[in-house]
């Protein structure tokens, strides 16, 4: 679905993501690792058309770099950034409905889909999304983003500050997507999560990809996990 190639991205003059090969398929999770700096989040930034880049990047077959945000988003990529970014006056109802794509029919997920997956939702419907907790907005954010309908959503780091139990509803939420048959990009530090729910793992150093494989595979090199991810 997604298939991204020598993709370069820079901040003004500071050459960020050299050389960026990676690909989603349908109904996968993929999980990008890495330390703080390494690319993971302009890469994201990149898909979505918010970061000066070169290079391929496809979805479906077509490409889409140098296209607006709003413009990929109809494609069917839905983005969820790490600083969450919901409507902090508007309620939890009203946020979710902002996320709805008009002319959209059949789309796969509801409200009651929403309120489902996360009761507390359900409870703050009427609430002003701004005194929400960090786990209840983190939700919203995810949830707005579903009502789009997309068929493959890219996480920012959805797990930071979280309590573990709130964690362990993420990754259940995630695995939901992947039996709906919604590809995930999800940008990770823990590796805990990502160990258990993805297909396959990425880790970014230095604005590349230095290795690609299954969480077995990541396991059981701990060379990598030692030179890139450990703190």
């Amino acid at each position: 679905m997604l298939q991204i190639s020598d993709l370069q991205a820079y901040y003004g003059k500071s050459h960020v993501l050299h050389g960026v090969d990676m690909r989603v398929g349908e109904g996968e999770i993929v999980s990008l690792l890495g330390r703080n700096g390494s690319g993971r989040s302009t890469t994201a930034k990149s898909i979505m058309g918010m970061v000066d880049c070169h290079g391929s990047v496809q979805w479906k077959g077509k490409a889409i770099q140098g296209m607006e945000a709003y413009e990929i988003a109809h494609l069917g990529i839905g983005y969820v950034p790490e600083n969450r970014d919901i409507f902090p006056k508007l309620t939890v109802h009203q946020n979710l409905l902002l996320g709805q794509k008009r002319g959209k029919k059949n789309a796969r997920w509801s409200f009651e889909d929403m309120y489902r997956m996360f009761p507390r939702l359900k409870e703050r419907e009427h609430t002003e999304a701004g005194v929400l907790s960090g786990g209840e907005q983190q939700m919203l954010t995810l949830c707005r983003t579903l009502m789009g309908d997309p068929d493959l959503i890219i996480i920012d780091e959805p797990t930071e500050g979280l309590a573990p139990k709130i964690v362990e509803l993420v990754a259940e939420y995630l695995q939901e997507l992947r039996r709906r048959g919604i590809s995930v990009l999800l940008i990770e530090q823990k590796l805990t999560i990502a160990m258990k729910i993805s297909d396959r793992c990425l880790v970014m150093g230095h604005g590349s990809i230095v290795f690609e494989g299954t969480p077995d595979e990541l396991r059981a090199d701990s060379y990598v996990r030692k030179e890139w991810l450990e703190v």
